[in-house]
């Protein structure tokens, strides 16, 4: 009985690991995406667009954006799909933090070209996987 337990246990893992492996690709083993975030703001007047970020590896460091600049990163997913990237963004007195790359949410939206941009407006963060359609996806507050 012992052996039937063990033979059928090995047998789902193996089911799940192949699961994992041909159907969710992204989840298993690194996939490499790039990140954008553009400063879209038609009227910035001097001020700047303050970005932040940062991912469980660490600090990736502020800049700051003057109108139609951008900042970008590529990343590789984790396995199992952990990687998660935070920017906060500041223009004058908004300020609103926001998830630029997260797995169970990006790793779909951003498959086709495994591009994630983020456009960055008076009223609120456009997301587009090929800068051409953009989709307003929050405000900033």
């Amino acid at each position: 009985m012992k052996t039937l337990n063990s033979i059928l246990l090995i047998f789902c893992l193996a089911i799940g690991i192949i699961f994992m492996s041909v159907l969710q690709p992204q989840h298993f083993y690194g996939v490499e995406y790039d990140v954008r975030v553009i400063n879209g703001f038609t009227n910035n007047s001097s001020l700047a667009l303050v970005i932040w970020c940062s991912s469980e590896e660490g600090d990736m460091g502020g800049r700051a954006l003057q109108a139609g600049d951008d900042y970008g990163w590529r990343l590789r997913t984790k396995i199992w799909g952990t990687t998660d990237f935070m920017c906060t963004m500041k223009w004058d007195q908004k300020r609103r933090r926001f998830h630029a790359f997260k797995v169970p949410r990006d790793s779909l939206r951003c498959n086709l070209f495994r591009k994630c941009s983020w456009l960055v407006k008076e009223d609120g963060f456009y997301f587009s996987n090929d800068e051409v359609n953009w989709k307003k996806d929050f405000s900033w507050y």
